[in-house]
């Protein structure tokens, strides 16, 4: 890729570090400028936009919800909100979709399900108090227990046991202006692309589009994985976007991504290989020689030494402290999903051998461990 703002080509640039990559369009440009520069990368695009061939579906739900006028609708994205008016304005219906909502009561999921429905020219009545699909079901039947009809924006994975719970004792519509499979082969990617974040497997996600942050959530969501990957995103894991409104979704989590100051994918490259390098690579003068840490590979005195996901996760822990005493517990906070100090100790035993530095890393008896500086 012929770019003026892509960071001057180096093998070794990345060399070490591992990144997540969602995108669908132009993801080869995104794959080919990481790994040249040595990076590991995942590729799982997490959306792909249905075309208009395929919006069939979406009008004939929309016409239902129109003639049904319903007392209640319950928007659960902010993405669906907008594909489903753009879908509804392209086939001549947006004025009567607006008109059949302006006399409903709106319940919202999240902060980006009421932007969608503020941006639609609506406003809402309501937020779940968390935000899942079964959060807003219990608000709609707590708060509207005598409402008859009830439309109900999926979000690409149909949770039919909360649909099941509004259909005792309501008629209910639903509208999916978008689709998630979780059995096609794009899940299957996505599924791993989320696990690899939530273990910190990854050292960077990077996202192009509003729309695929949402979709990466989503499905987070669905596999019960959400709060796992905020947490990741807002630690160990690198978030990377190429502009504010790709940023929006990531920013309402708490979630602080990097952008490039130019909206543009050369400058999205440039600014993860920067950031990554100055960043995130680690340098402790240690008794065995320099000790670097970049990604998932340590340089012991100028041996390069790839490293599983829990021996970084301990490795960075001591470097961050050189010379202290960490205690057991302290280490195992340290190992995502890992609570326990006999698991902790197994791990940095293996630390230790793939190390290969007899004394780095030492005990201190009835105390805990150090790095040896």
């Amino acid at each position: 890729m012929d770019d003026p703002t892509v960071a001057a080509f180096r093998p070794d640039q990345l060399d070490g570090f591992r990144i997540g990559v969602t995108s669908d369009r132009r993801s080869e440009d995104l794959i080919d400028a990481f790994e040249r520069r040595g990076a590991t990368v995942l590729h799982a695009p997490t959306l792909r936009i249905a075309h208009a061939q395929h919006d069939d579906p979406i009008l004939d739900d929309t016409r239902a919800v129109i003639a049904a006028r319903p007392e209640i609708l319950l928007a659960s994205t902010g993405y669906g909100i907008r594909r489903w008016f753009e879908v509804a304005d392209a086939a001549g219906l947006g004025d009567a979709l607006l008109e059949a909502l302006s006399g409903a009561t709106i319940l919202v999921r999240g902060p980006k399900a009421r932007g969608g429905i503020r941006a639609a020219g609506l406003n809402d009545s309501g937020m779940s108090e968390v935000e899942t699909t079964a959060s807003l079901v219990t608000l709609a039947m707590s708060e509207y227990p005598d409402a008859r009809t009830i439309a109900v924006q999926l979000h690409g994975y149909t949770d039919e046991a909360q649909l099941a719970r509004l259909r005792v004792n309501h008629e209910v519509l639903t509208v999916a202006p978008y689709r998630w499979s979780r059995i096609d082969e794009t899940n299957d990617r996505v599924q791993r692309l989320i696990e690899a974040t939530c273990s910190r497997q990854l050292d960077a996600v990077t996202f192009t589009s509003a729309p695929s942050v949402d979709a990466f959530l989503i499905a987070a969501e669905a596999l019960g994985q959400l709060d796992a990957v905020v947490a990741a995103l807002q630690g160990d894991v690198l978030a990377a976007v190429v502009g504010p409104v790709t940023a929006g979704p990531l920013l309402a989590l708490g979630i602080t991504p990097i952008q490039p100051d130019r909206f543009r994918m050369g400058a999205l490259i440039r600014l993860v290989c920067e950031y990554l390098e100055t960043q995130r690579v680690a340098r402790v003068s240690t008794h065995s020689g320099e000790l670097v840490l970049r990604g998932s590979v340590a340089v012991v005195g100028g041996t390069r030494v790839p490293l599983a996901p829990t021996s970084v996760a301990l490795l960075r822990q001591l470097m961050e402290t050189p010379g202290a005493v960490l205690s057991r517990s302290q280490l195992a906070v340290a190992l995502p999903g890992i609570q326990d100090d006999h698991a902790m100790e197994v791990a940095l035993s293996r630390l230790r051998a793939s190390l290969g530095a007899p004394g780095l890393v030492s005990t201190v008896v009835k105390r805990g461990y150090r790095l040896n500086v």
